[in-house]
Formats: C-alpha cells, sequence, structure tokens
C-alpha cells in the first residue's frame, strides 16, 4: 500500500517518520510543493528551533492553544512534551530548558533538528519529493472495492495513494483550502495569530529596545489581558504579553481591523489602592529626591523619566512637593498606560494562522477524516493553534505522531 504525505515540515515529517517506522512493509512518501523541507523549524527560535515546553501535565499544556485545548489535552497522554523529548534523546539529540520554560536543542541550532528528521525519515525509507505541489484531490474506490485517492499534481502527473496524510500548515488566504472544502470538509476561515501590535502614534517611540520583565497589556472594553515581557519597539509593542495576547485574541482583533486601545501595567503585582499607598509611603521616606530620575519598581531609567513626562511632572520636582493631580496621572501612566493600535506586524518569519479544517469532522484520536476515510490531518491545518513558546511545534509532532500510527494501524 502506498502512503502519501502532503507537506514537508515538522508535523508532515513526524506523520511519516513514524507511519514509516510503524509499518516498514509500505511505501510511504512525502512531498513538498518548495524546494525547502522544514522551513519553519530552520527559523523558529531565531534559527534554535524552540522544540517544545518544559510542561509534563497535559492538562495544563493544553491550556496553552486558544483553539484546540479540549482535545489536545488526551493526545498529550498518549504523545507530549516527555515523549518529544525521549523521541528526540533517542536519536542523539539532547534538549534543555531554559527559565522561561521554551526548550531547545542544547547545540542552540535549528539544523540539529532538521538532520535528526532527515536522518530518521532515510532511515525508515520515507521518500522525500520536493518541488511537487498538489492541486487537486479526488477520492475514488480502487479495484478491491476500497477507498483511495487520485492526487493531481503541479506539474501535470497523477498519482495514487491509498492513504493520505495532509500537513500543508496553516495560510492567511481562505481561498487556499478550496481544495481541501472540494472534499467536503467545512473551513474555519483562517485569520492571523501571533503577532505584534502597530502604534504609530506611540508616546514611547523613542524608547525602542527597552524591555519589561513583567507587564500586562489589557484590551480596553474587553475580557482579554495577559502578563508577561514587553518590549518597546520603533513600531509600537512586541514581546510575550503581546504575542501570546494576539493569539487568544485573534478573531476579534480582526473583526476590529486590527485597530482597538490597549492599556499597559507596567506594575502588575499593584492594584491602584496598593501603588497609592506605596507612593505616599515612599513621599514620607524621600520627600527630597527628584520624581524623575529617581525610577521605582525597578523600572527602567528611561521608561520611568518618559512616564513621568506623561504626567506632566516637571523635571526636577522632588516628592515632597508633588502636586496631587500629578500624582494621580502619574497612577494613570503606571497602571492604565492608553496606546492606539493600528495594524499588526507578523512576528519575525513565524507567521501562525487561527483557522483551518474544523476540528469537529475529524476523529482526534486517529486524525482521520469524518468525511473521507482514508484521509488523516495532522499540524497547523487543523484549526489548532497556542501561544509561543514551543506549543505550535507541540501541537504538530503530536498530531503527526497520532496520525502516523494510525494510518500504520490502517494499513498492518
Amino acid at each position: 500500500m502506498k502512503v502519501v504525505i502532503i507537506g514537508g515540515g515538522a508535523a508532515g515529517f513526524f506523520g511519516a517518520i513514524t507511519c514509516a517506522e510503524a509499518n516498514p512493509g509500505h511505501q510511504v512518501v512525502l512531498l513538498e510543493k518548495t524546494t525547502k523541507l522544514l522551513g519553519k523549524v530552520r527559523v523558529s527560535g531565531g534559527g534554535r528551533c524552540n522544540v517544545t515546553h518544559n510542561c509534563f501535565v497535559p492538562s495544563v499544556f493544553s491550556q496553552q492553544y486558544p483553539r484546540g485545548a479540549k482535545p489536545l489535552k488526551e493526545a498529550f497522554k498518549i504523545f507530549g512534551a516527555a515523549e518529544t523529548i525521549s523521541w528526540f534523546e533517542s536519536r542523539g539529540v539532547k534538549l534543555k530548558s531554559e527559565p522561561d520554560g521554551r526548550m531547545f536543542p542544547v547545540t542552540d541550532n535549528s539544523e540539529t533538528i532538521i538532520d535528526c528528521l532527515m536522518l530518521a525519515a532515510r532511515k525508515a525509507g520515507v521518500q522525500i519529493k520536493t518541488g511537487i505541489g498538489v492541486d487537486r484531490i479526488v477520492p475514488q474506490l480502487n479495484g478491491n472495492g476500497e477507498r483511495s485517492f487520485l492526487l493531481y499534481l503541479s506539474g501535470g502527473k497523477i498519482i495514487e495513494a491509498d492513504r493520505l496524510l495532509v500537513c500543508t500548515g496553516g495560510n492567511p488566504k481562505s481561498q487556499s483550502y478550496d481544495w481541501l472544502r472540494e472534499l467536503g470538509h467545512p473551513i474555519k476561515e483562517p485569520v492571523p495569530s501571533l503577532f505584534t501590535f502597530n502604534v504609530p502614534a506611540s508616546p514611547l517611540k523613542e524608547l525602542q529596545g527597552i524591555a519589561v520583565a513583567e507587564a500586562r497589556v489589557r484590551i480596553a472594553g474587553q475580557k482579554l489581558d495577559y502578563e508577561g515581557p514587553l518590549l518597546i519597539t520603533h513600531w509600537g509593542y512586541s514581546g510575550p504579553a503581546v504575542l501570546k495576547l494576539s493569539a487568544w485574541g485573534a478573531r476579534l482583533f480582526h473583526e476590529q481591523q486590527y485597530h482597538f486601545t490597549a492599556l499597559i501595567s507596567w506594575i502588575p503585582g499593584y492594584t491602584e489602592e496598593s501603588l497609592r499607598e506605596h507612593l505616599q509611603n515612599y513621599r514620607k521616606a524621600h520627600p527630597k529626591k527628584v520624581v524623575a530620575t529617581n525610577p521605582l519598581f525597578g523600572l527602567p531609567q528611561r521608561l520611568w523619566k518618559a512616564l513621568t513626562m506623561m504626567a506632566e511632572v516637571p523635571a526636577e520636582t522632588i516628592w515632597g512637593e508633588l502636586p496631587a493631580k500629578n500624582t494621580n496621572k502619574l497612577v494613570e501612566a503606571l497602571l492604565r498606560l492608553p496606546i492606539e493600535v493600528k495594524g499588526k506586524t507578523t512576528f519575525k518569519e513565524e507567521f501562525v494562522t487561527c483557522g483551518g479544517i474544523d476540528l469537529s469532522q475529524v476523529n482526534m484520536k486517529t486524525l482521520e477524516s469524518r468525511q473521507q476515510a482514508g484521509l488523516y490531518f495532522a499540524g497547523e491545518v487543523l484549526d489548532i493553534d497556542g501561544i509561543t513558546g514551543g506549543f505550535n511545534f507541540q501541537a504538530a509532532w503530536t498530531t503527526g505522531y497520532l496520525a502516523g500510527k494510525a494510518i500504520a494501524a490502517s494499513i498492518s
């Protein structure tokens, strides 16, 4: 029997390797429409490849997915972060964990992961063919009355597959899913996820490059916020707090055409009451200190000075002479600095799409289509996406593994 995998990314390779290793008696062919294999693996994590996340509780791990959390919770019990680590280590690639939980190869080089996957695929007998796209899939019954698929390739050739695994990744263009809609599969409309905020009128534009280790970004008028590191850029704001918030609010932000107001708290550990109390105590203890030149809460000097300027605090004002109206404005700038977001920017080269194959039409235990027997899906082509930190790759490894195992079992 012939198994064809469409897509030479993380999920495609994992599905192909798993299937070929589990059932070596059958032909496994991987097709990639470009000439580059494992492109996202190469650029992930600044070229280091954020393989997974240091979390081994499926219920906790699955909470990091704005879409797909429920089915992934069960899937991670079978193949989660621990299994991923073991899989790579058994093939000579040791992973390390960083303080924020992200896990990378100890080499800090994504080529280590690529070489491992390529070697595993070759050893398992996977046939890899690049520069071959699939334009159309036509289900049919073969001579034995069993379902098979005719694949119309971009070069005009037609091949037949007994089992088909689609791992073509996410795509921001809805029409890119038309060839899958033709198979009767409903598609959740794709919209971007994991992006930074463009703030053309940012009052902090001159502070590009300054980062705060812990800030909270909240969307005005919505129950949507996220806490984490925040980076000021020349175009607006980035960092995990913004990127993760963009994932949870992907559809909302799309509906609002990426024009909304965000509120930044630079000191998320404080309420207004506790902040006012802290400032009052500091004022009593240090009445002679100049407000603008003595940053509080561990904030960078330039950021603190900018916030005092927004609060209209005169440059040489000391704490003992700070007017109440300026104190009020400083409290606002520290806890609820409003920024008007007008647009987004893709995070580096790592675009992630919210949307794809509707999960209700897929058996999430096997990743087989409920519309077409013998057709499977894995990776970002599904309506699954996670926040930053290795979660999207883990979803690719997991769904690729489950699909590969299920395909192998179905043809054994």
